[in-house]
């Protein structure tokens, strides 16, 4: 492909589905990564703090301590940015192709997460402001402490912060429902959807989806109800 080619396919709506694709499958990949670190805090105060240790150190002596998080942090900013910005204007452009009101409106096909995508990639970006504040940062977390991951978690989520495991499973929920839609729509828009197995890819992208909410879950309950202190 020739590079004077690369813009025009940017602009095109073809080029902005792709790169949702691909930008969303970015995001699953670490989604799925995160997830399974944060279940290592079962195995104790030790353990957790060792792994979050570990990611600090990552990459040396190439890389100076914490360099691979800044990295991993910017790169993932850079995802999520090209995914909603793209997202908005693919928006915009469907909006623009239908100026006009149907006077009657047609019954609209599609599930309750394709209708929900746009306030569910909200709510997804708000929590991960008030993520990062929290047990990133740590302004917002009751002991904050940088190198202590497991107390922060603890503290972050203690039943009398209720409310925080209310904010985060509700964000968690309406991830699950954004990434079962678009598992579906990222393979349909590369081209790679079978009439022949749409009812196993809507198993799987409903699987998976749930597999990712419960996995996140079960650490803040864990830690609301006691099971981890």
């Amino acid at each position: 492909m020739a590079i004077a080619t690369i813009p025009a396919l940017y602009r095109s709506t073809v080029g902005k589905k792709a790169i949702m694709a691909v930008t969303g499958g970015l995001m699953v990949l670490f989604i799925l990564g995160h997830m399974i670190g944060n279940l290592k805090i079962f195995f104790g105060l030790q353990e957790f703090n060792g792994y979050a240790a570990w990611l600090r150190t990552l990459g040396e002596p190439a890389l100076h301590e914490g360099w691979f998080l800044w990295i991993q942090r910017v790169g993932l900013l850079v995802v999520i940015f090209l995914h909603f910005s793209t997202a908005a204007e693919l928006t915009a452009r469907a909006k623009r192709a239908r100026p006009v009101k149907y006077q009657h409106r047609a019954k609209v096909n599609g599930s309750y997460a394709a209708r929900t995508m746009r306030w569910g990639g909200v709510i997804i970006l708000l929590f991960l402001v008030w993520h990062i504040l929290d047990l990133t940062v740590g302004t917002v977390n009751p002991n904050g402490v940088h190198g202590e991951a497991y107390q922060n978690v603890v503290a972050g989520f203690a039943p009398d912060r209720w409310w925080v495991t209310l904010f985060y499973a509700a964000a968690v929920i309406a991830l699950g429902f954004h990434l079962r839609h678009g598992l579906v729509s990222a393979v349909q828009t590369l081209g790679l959807k079978n009439p022949k197995h749409e009812a196993p890819l809507n198993l799987f992208a409903t699987a998976f989806s749930l597999l990712i909410v419960v996995g996140f879950l079960v650490v803040p309950f864990s830690v609301t109800v006691g099971l981890i202190d």
